[in-house]
């Protein structure tokens, strides 16, 4: 048994018992670590209102046998004040949280946090509307965990230039390759999901409204197929917008 400290995103919280809850985090070291914070819904808790999900933390563990513990934590960066003002950040990030608890281990490399802890703090600044920042996540959140989406060359034979969509062969495809059920996507719209992967922001604000919406279907679409499951926050998110 010992104590430990990390960097950590509260990516997930549900109640346990009348006064503890079970906290999800992605660490920056430790990669997904679930830990008892016991009494944190009493309203004299000293750190409940710090572990609030989208929020980074600065947490003290100790190691148990099933569950580690939380014995301290001290807020870095209160994402969670600002998204939860805005419905497409809240929805947008909900989105990611959830992703990243399904892509990323005990293990994971370092390189997953910073990238969720970059798009949270984009949404919170309100740096790019919430859903081109959510679906530059999912592109790279896919290419760091080995599933990158296939732009400029076939995903199939390596050619240059596909214009062909086929997601269960990792993206675009070329004219040789592309099974009969595959279908030709627009070149703004191949453009766009490159700006997204690469993070090219004046391009991707420079796109249509219904370039926008494909490439996001098609990188929701891309998602679920390497989760082969389907993303629940992303069809609530869709209904709280409809709702307005």
């Amino acid at each position: 048994m010992k104590l430990y400290r990390d960097e950590g995103i509260v990516v997930r919280t549900h109640q346990l018992g009348e006064a503890d809850r079970i906290i999800t985090f992605l660490t920056r070291h430790h990669g997904i670590v679930r830990a008892t914070a016991k009494g944190v819904r009493r309203t004299r808790s000293k750190f409940g209102a710090r572990l609030e999900p989208f929020s980074l933390v600065d947490v003290q563990f100790y190691e148990g046998r099933s569950l580690d513990i939380v014995t301290e934590v001290a807020t870095l960066a209160p994402f969670s004040s600002s998204i939860a003002r805005d419905i497409d950040s809240y929805a947008a990030a909900s989105s990611m949280l959830e992703v990243a608890e399904q892509l990323c281990s005990e293990s994971s490399e370092d390189e997953h946090f910073f990238l969720l802890l970059a798009a949270l703090a984009a949404l919170a600044r309100r740096d790019q509307a919430a859903d081109l920042i959510r679906d530059s996540y999912f592109l790279r959140a896919l290419a760091v965990a080995g599933w990158a989406l296939s732009i400029w060359n076939c995903a199939e034979c390596g050619a240059n230039s596909p214009t062909i969509v086929h997601l269960p062969s990792g993206g675009l495809v070329c004219d040789s390759c592309a099974p009969r059920d595959s279908r030709s996507l627009p070149a703004p719209v191949i453009a766009h999901l490159g700006a997204l992967m690469g993070g090219q922001w004046e391009a991707v604000r420079s796109s249509s409204n219904l370039t926008r919406g494909e490439a996001s279907q098609i990188v929701a679409n891309f998602l679920q197929w390497q989760l082969e499951r389907q993303v629940r926050s992303l069809r609530v998110g869709a209904r709280m917008h409809a709702a307005i």
